[in-house]
């Protein structure tokens, strides 16, 4: 019998080794599986971090380009609201002028007021780029409209100016309107 028992023994001995040596090759195989797998899972993260990190540039990208796309429409809008507003205000200059002209070389508080009034609003606009068109060195059609003809001016030189013109940082906000010499 202790024979049989130690057969017995000798057996489960070797059924044990069996199952850890099966267990242990199971182990070994889930390890290798388990290498390739998460080398696989690495390989396809750093793929999706590739196209994340692009998209992300992408974004940053044209985040930019519509902020300068923005800030120039911006900019010509206040262009062009300057513009507006500067030829509402020459209408006031043009007044401001006529009244002069209307009261004569006679210097009365209330001229000399009206005289302030249109310096003070002139300085104002220069302050902004707004200059009157230089009328006094010959006609140019980028500058001055002729509305007619001074038999009393040289041939194309201004003879009278009917209205002042204006320009806005380099640009005509109004033509000079003048009398040409034929």
């Amino acid at each position: 019998m202790a024979t049989e028992h130690n057969q017995d023994a000798q057996d489960l001995q070797q059924e044990q080794v069996e199952q850890d040596t099966t267990q242990t090759q199971a182990e070994t195989e889930q390890a290798d599986v388990s290498v390739e797998s998460l080398q696989e899972q690495i390989a396809q993260l750093e793929g999706d971090l590739k196209l994340e990190k692009a998209r992300t540039a992408n974004a940053v990208y044209e985040a930019q380009k519509s902020v300068e796309r923005i800030q120039r429409e911006s900019e010509k809008h206040k262009e062009a609201v300057l513009e507006k507003f500067a030829k509402e205000l020459l209408d006031s200059v043009d007044n401001l002028e006529r009244a002069i002209a209307a009261a004569g070389e006679e210097k009365t508080p209330l001229s000399e007021g009206v005289e302030l009034t249109l310096k003070s609003l002139l300085t104002t606009l220069e302050k902004f780029g707004i200059v009157a068109v230089d009328t006094a060195n010959g006609f140019n059609a980028d500058l001055h409209q002729a509305v007619g003809i001074d038999p009393t001016a040289k041939a194309n030189e201004i003879g009278n100016v009917l209205q002042k013109g204006y320009s806005l940082n380099g640009r005509l906000l109004r033509p000079a309107m003048v009398m040409v010499g034929a």
